[in-house]
């Protein structure tokens, strides 16, 4: 349970840190750079945790889908992107394709 928390953590960083990726401008903004640089390294530092219990391809895709999926809303609030249904539908796909794999691979430990 406690790599699950490491991931949690994981993911939540690299969506501030990719957030903050926009703001800092080019890295030509101090503050929004330091919390990229920040939130990366505390990002895969708590991946690093999360894969002494979770194997890393499972991992990384529930790491690499869920910032995804949680960045574009973010993009859609935060700074206007526009979603049409064929961005939503694929958001949907990697939600599904997370949750298959967590769920019914065996290779997962449940």
């Amino acid at each position: 349970m406690k790599s699950w928390i490491f991931l949690s953590v994981a993911i939540l960083t690299e969506v501030v840190a990719t957030s903050a990726l926009k703001a800092s401008d080019g890295f030509s903004k101090l503050a929004p750079s330091i919390v990229v640089i920040v939130g990366y390294v505390l990002s895969f530092y708590f991946l690093s945790l999360a894969l002494k219990g979770i194997p890393v391809g499972i991992a990384y895709a529930t790491w690499a889908g869920l910032g995804i999926v949680l960045i574009t809303a973010i993009a859609w609030v935060m700074y206007g992107q526009k979603l049409d249904l064929g961005a939503l539908v694929g958001m949907m796909f990697i939600l599904v394709g997370v949750v298959v794999m967590n769920l019914f691979s065996n290779v997962t430990p449940h």
